[in-house]
């Protein structure tokens, strides 16, 4: 199979949930580097967030804050920033729930409360550390994607209901990813196809979170994980396993880009 181009999501894609990366995927990886089938990540994450990732599998380009940063050997391809004065409404509407923010920019995250609970649990998870604190860290800064902690129900529907600017996507039990109305990763990978010179029936695409339903959906071959939400399933053409049980290497041979 020739002139693909495979982009992986990170979190339950290329890491389980003890955020390591599987034996199977590693070998899988390298196949493909060794058949000269390009590579890269399309996550939700920052850039500072997956580095040591880029640096042990030899990725060399990436498409972060669900589409709203791509870069390709160092070179910025794509930025879609959010709006301050539609990020500055939306931070005092937060402030009147007491609902924590997290700012995220290409270098860093900081966040408006000094300690919180939500904010702690879900960096945990990460493996990361709870951010800094600077309110403030918003203004006169590309902020490419926020985090807006609060849980599921009335308040979550109130943010979705109000703001028209933003696209609210769930990745947390305490968190969703504030993002551009119309950002996606899909619009990330296409930026980054149309500078590489693919064209999208050549992209193959690896997730399994309710930030991957575009994704899925616009690849020529989406491929959904076996451990993964049941929407990003229905987007996906095929199933493969588990992140855990060899779900890379099964998905890739299966479409015989690796044997």
């Amino acid at each position: 199979m020739k002139n693909k181009i495979v982009f992986f999501d990170i979190d339950g894609t290329l890491l389980d949930d003890q955020k390591r990366i599987p034996a199977s995927t590693k070998l899988a990886i390298k196949e493909l580097q060794e058949r000269q089938v390009p590579i890269a990540i399309a996550t939700g994450r920052a850039p500072f967030m997956f580095h040591y990732l880029l640096e042990e599998l030899k990725i060399n380009g990436f498409v972060s804050f669900n589409g709203q940063y791509v870069c390709y050997e160092n070179q910025s391809i794509y930025e879609n920033p959010l709006e301050e004065k539609f990020l500055h409404e939306l931070v005092l509407r937060s402030k009147e729930h007491d609902h924590p923010m997290v700012f995220l920019n290409t270098e860093t995250g900081r966040t408006t409360h000094n300690s919180h609970p939500y904010v702690q649990k879900s960096m945990d998870d990460l493996k990361l550390v709870h951010p800094e604190h600077d309110p403030e860290f918003y203004r006169g800064r590309s902020i490419y994607q926020a985090l807006l902690y609060c849980e599921k129900g009335e308040k979550e529907t109130l943010y979705r209901n109000m703001y028209n600017d933003f696209n609210f996507i769930r990745w947390h039990q305490y968190s969703m990813d504030v993002l551009p109305k119309r950002g996606s990763k899909a619009i990330g990978i296409g930026k980054m196809i149309a500078h590489l010179g693919y064209h999208q029936e050549d992209v193959i695409a690896f997730g399994d979170g309710l930030n991957d339903l575009e994704m899925l959906e616009f690849a020529g071959t989406g491929i959904a994980m076996g451990n993964g939400k049941k929407a990003a399933k229905q987007s996906a053409d095929f199933v493969t396993r588990a992140v855990d049980d060899d779900g890379i290497l099964h998905g890739l041979r299966k479409i015989g880009l690796i044997k």
